[in-house]
């Protein structure tokens, strides 16, 4: 009396469905009927036919598992409702607040970019002498420093008025500083300008990334954050273009800086219309909204479902006390490292953040067209739309990537391989032989080289497991951290970038001059191997969980094994849940009710 059939087909008219079995790409389903019969090693099983089965009940070879049982079972109305059945339905609600938080992501990477080229186009327009590598530090250093002060405060400051306020208010500065960048005719302008943008830019980069991790469902959380990264390397490979575009035209650099004016006017307009994260409502017991928020974010959900993930964010909404904010933030600090799951997220965030920066990026980015000038490539800019195409093009495969393969083993294979690749770098800026003093470079085998070459290809190589790895998997620093110090957490983290920034941006024209470019790359080297160790033994898997489920990983420890068999578990869960929905098979069918 039982039929089984592949997803691919459909099910046969008026018959009742007794359960479902998912493995992988293989679903089933068993009928009154008895056409067709496969079987399945490891199923997940929607049983009405096996006693107390719950809806999430887990069952190998028809036994059923004792732990994951008790894990899943009756899991419909209790933690992580959103786990399986409606985390499938990407509505167009998600999509455009996902978007639309991303421009702050593509204008943190056209800063990158175009610094680049207006570092090499700027001659004599700012106080009417050439800048020296000194001068060009400090202008590139002062976005970093305005990054890192902002970033200290965003987290707290968006908990206090709100995840979309904030990045409105970064909107502000970025329009102030871009407008005194345009104006600049004296060499403090210019750098008064970027630092003001860099206020915020390091809004933007802390909160965009926190906007998308709490309204995005959870199996598709890593992709949508991914897009965020995504615009980062788009923002920045606009910026090469269109400086490339720019090089011979008189003042070109102003009308380059000036067009990041588009995307911040564009930002801010659509965020008038749209509403904050559900998690955000909660805090500030706006219940009504938040259900709203749910309501369009899960459109297949029934209205007991949005109430019951209501009630699990009330619940986990483990609000800190205080007199005042600055008590209450004194108080959220010390939870986020008295408790050892708190603190043990916060080594792994900022461990990321500074990995990302310390393996010396940015500083390729920034100084990019300065550096391929000296290896004798006359377009420096054309070159560094090559590198920054290469890195557009590995964040788009991550954002494939990420939520099937997992964060760790993407840095796993990132990290190693931008090691390999600096190393490479390093040894051919040794034979070329390229001494950096005041405003100039010396060379010794001045020229286009056979190693100048390799340094290109290798330089390319690098930003490609940059890409793949740590350049976006810092970025969903946010699912780290529980509800209650989110904002703290992700501060810190985030300053941990921006000074990481800052050191690199100004210092790495002096390391070039000091300990030489072979020097500087063998150290960013160096760095890469500490780091890939420091991934590998402290860094869990996290694909697919709930925001809320990782501190249970973190618990006992930096538990790797742990979440990886949880993250493998509701990965299956989602497989069943998908299979149940593509096929529309009414949820009392499923469950027997």
């Amino acid at each position: 009396m039982k039929l089984q059939w592949s997803r691919s087909k459909t099910p046969p008219q008026n018959e009742e469905v007794s359960s479902l079995e998912g493995s992988g790409a293989n679903s089933q389903l068993e009928t009154s009927n008895d056409n067709i019969k496969e079987n399945a090693t490891q199923t997940l099983t929607y049983g009405a036919d096996e006693q107390n089965a719950g809806p999430y009940s887990t069952f190998v070879d028809g036994e059923a598992d004792g732990e994951d049982k008790k894990d899943f079972e009756d899991g419909y109305d209790e933690q992580s409702v959103f786990s399986d059945e409606y985390d499938e339905g990407l509505s167009w609600f998600v999509i455009v607040l996902t978007l639309v938080s991303s421009i702050s992501g593509f204008m943190f990477g056209y800063d990158t970019g175009y610094i680049s080229s207006a570092l090499t186009s700027v001659k004599q327009d700012l106080s009417n002498k050439t800048l020296s590598y000194g001068d060009k530090e400090i202008l590139t250093a002062a976005t970093s420093l305005g990054a890192f002060i902002s970033s200290l405060f965003a987290g707290i400051v968006a908990d206090i008025i709100g995840r979309k306020p904030s990045i409105m208010a970064s909107n502000v500065m970025f329009l102030v500083g871009i407008v005194l960048q345009v104006c600049a005719h004296k060499y403090w302008q210019m750098a008064a300008g970027r630092l003001i943008m860099g206020f915020g830019v390091g809004v933007g980069s802390l909160v965009a990334p926190l906007f998308i991790g709490e309204i995005a469902p959870s199996m598709i959380r890593g992709r949508l954050t991914v897009i965020n990264s995504l615009c980062v390397t788009g923002g920045q490979l606009v910026a090469y273009a269109c400086g490339a575009g720019l090089t011979h035209v008189n003042n070109g650099w102003r009308v380059l800086v000036g067009l990041a004016l588009i995307p911040v006017a564009l930002q801010f307009a659509f965020f008038m219309f749209l509403p904050d994260t559900p998690r955000y409502y909660v805090m500030k017991n706006d219940v009504e909204s938040a259900r709203k928020v749910l309501r369009r974010t899960y459109r297949r959900a029934p209205d007991r479902v949005i109430d019951a993930k209501v009630k699990e964010l009330h619940e986990l909404n483990d609000g800190i006390d205080g007199k005042n904010v600055l008590d209450k933030v004194w108080n959220m600090t010390k939870e986020l490292h008295a408790n050892p799951a708190n603190l043990r997220a916060l080594i792994i965030a900022c461990g990321l953040q500074g990995i990302q920066q310390f393996t010396g990026f940015n500083s390729l980015m920034y100084f990019s067209g300065t550096i391929f000038e000296t290896v004798g490539f006359n377009n420096s800019s054309a070159v560094s739309l090559i590198v920054s195409g290469t890195n557009f093009v590995f964040t788009v495969i991550a954002f494939f990537t990420i939520d099937k393969l997992g964060r760790r083993p993407i840095l796993l294979i990132g990290v190693p391989g931008m090691m390999v690749a600096l190393i490479i770098c390093a040894i051919s800026f040794h034979f070329i032989g390229i001494k950096f003093e005041g405003t100039s470079a010396i060379v010794e085998h001045s020229g286009f080289t056979s190693w100048g070459i390799l340094i290109i290809v290798f330089i390319v190589v690098y930003a490609a497991f940059y890409a793949l790895g740590i350049g976006t998997v810092p970025w969903q620093q946010s699912e780290l951290f529980p509800q209650n110090v989110r904002g703290v957490g992700t501060s810190l983290s985030t300053a941990t970038n921006w000074a990481g920034s800052l050191v690199i941006a100004a210092c790495f024209l002096t390391m070039l001059q000091n300990i030489t470019p072979s020097g500087t790359f063998a150290l960013f080297a160096a760095i890469a191997a500490v780091s890939s160790v420091f991934i590998y033994f402290c860094y869990p898997e996290l694909s697919g969980l709930e925001l809320e489920e990782v501190q249970e990983v973190l618990k006992n420890g930096f538990g790797i094994k742990k979440s990886k068999e949880l993250a493998k578990h509701r990965k299956k869960q989602a497989a069943a849940a998908k299979a149940a929905a593509q096929h529309k098979i009414p949820r009392n069918e499923i469950m027997g009710d």
